[in-house]
């Protein structure tokens, strides 16, 4: 037997709350099939299977807030044998009821005058019926759902815009605080950036895109991901978790990726093997990422997997960005929004695209001159898109 138990994505994370069973009891499972969803501070979390063989019952009712790592689900594999529970024994026969006594028959009574029913008013409820979406942007903006009364459905437009700006912190951001204000307790960072000039990198993707489809297109970041992975599987100190006392180097690069969610916050869940497959199956794997990340679905190891985190300002205009490292983690690279510059190449004055790309790594683990090492692998990756 196999159990399935409330995830745990991080020290931040001390419950959940079972929302979803997609499978029934007695059903068949197959390894990468979605049970269930619980939702949790970081959003609704997927649970999947890992083996094949048949969903023997569920422990926790939907709707239940329990402790991470509570049993919520039984599976049993394909070869064992399903034993049958033993019938209830059949309940004895009720003794037979004694007779009665027959009360003598009652006198007559006047008629009554005729009343009139007074008039039929609907029922009335105190239910609140809250849309999922109004209710995820209440949570998020600590907006108070009692003050829209009851009896009727709110939905996404009934949550003022205005809630933000005077609410508490979210539980998405009490979640980020706690992870960020434990690194910078824990671990002692150490900085460095460069400037890596990605002008051979966009011209690389635009003769790659040329003649496909907008669908099918390459995205500068899938480079930033391919070259931060392989720099990675290089240089293993900066690939890993430090937990009780030690490193432990992480045999594969599962890279976190920093995705800011439009309701606000932010979450870094796992691109698993990001040194394998090609480009393309590469851009595929993040679409599909950032896709169900937008919707508020994760699968529980994409949380609590990362060995690295890499995050990139995309267009958004900043010169560059120093990150916080995610504990257990001991590295994260951030990447500044590209932009034209003059370089000296072989003694001219060229416009380059050019960005700023810092490490923060943990003093724990390595050491500077390890770390300068690290981020020049990462920029000469860059500048030869074409071994990615």
């Amino acid at each position: 037997m196999t159990q399935f138990v409330m995830p745990s994505l991080g020290a931040d994370m001390e419950d959940g709350i079972l929302v979803e069973q997609l499978v029934a009891a007695g059903d068949p499972v197959h390894r990468g099939d979605i049970i269930a969803a619980v939702e949790t501070q970081k959003g609704a979390i997927e649970i999947e299977v890992f083996e094949d063989g048949f969903l023997d019952k569920w422990l926790v009712p939907l709707g239940t807030k329990v402790p991470v790592g509570t049993p919520i689900a039984m599976s049993r594999a394909s070869d064992t044998p399903d034993v049958p529970q033993p019938a209830d024994p059949a309940p004895a026969p009720a003794p037979p009821e004694a007779p009665q006594p027959v009360d003598p028959p009652a006198p007559p009574q006047a008629p009554e005058t005729p009343t009139v029913p007074p008039p039929e008013l609907p029922p009335q409820t105190d239910r609140q019926r809250v849309s999922p979406a109004a209710r995820r942007r209440a949570a998020q903006t600590g907006f108070d759902l009692g003050r829209l009364g009851a009896g009727k459905i709110v939905s996404l437009a009934d949550i003022p815009d205005s809630a933000a700006k005077t609410a508490p912190m979210s539980d998405m951001r009490q979640a980020i605080a706690a992870a960020m204000t434990r690194s910078k307790r824990e671990i002692p960072h150490y900085y460095l950036s460069d400037t890596v000039d990605l002008t051979t990198a966009e011209d690389f993707i635009t003769a790659h895109n040329a003649d496909l489809p907008p669908d099918a297109r390459l995205a500068l970041g899938v480079l930033y991901i391919r070259a931060v992975a392989l720099a990675a599987q290089k240089y293993t100190d900066f690939n890993g978790y430090f937990e009780d006392g030690a490193f432990t180097p992480s045999d594969a690069v599962h890279l976190g990726m920093a995705i800011n969610l439009r309701s606000g916050g932010l979450v870094a869940p796992a691109l698993h093997d990001a040194t394998d497959g090609d480009l393309d199956a590469l851009m595929t794997r993040l679409k599909d990422l950032v896709a169900r990340v937008r919707q508020g679905r994760f699968r529980a190891r994409e949380l609590s997997d990362p060995t690295i985190t890499l995050t990139s300002l995309g267009d958004r205009g900043v010169a560059g960005i120093t990150g916080v490292i995610f504990p257990p983690q001991v590295a994260i690279v951030g990447i500044g929004t590209p932009s034209l510059q003059p370089v000296v190449v072989d003694g001219q004055v060229q416009p380059r695209r050019t960005a700023q790309i810092t490490l923060a790594a943990d003093h724990r683990v390595s050491d500077g001159h390890n770390g300068a090492k690290f981020l020049r692998a990462i920029i000469k990756n860059l500048q030869h898109p074409e071994t990615l």
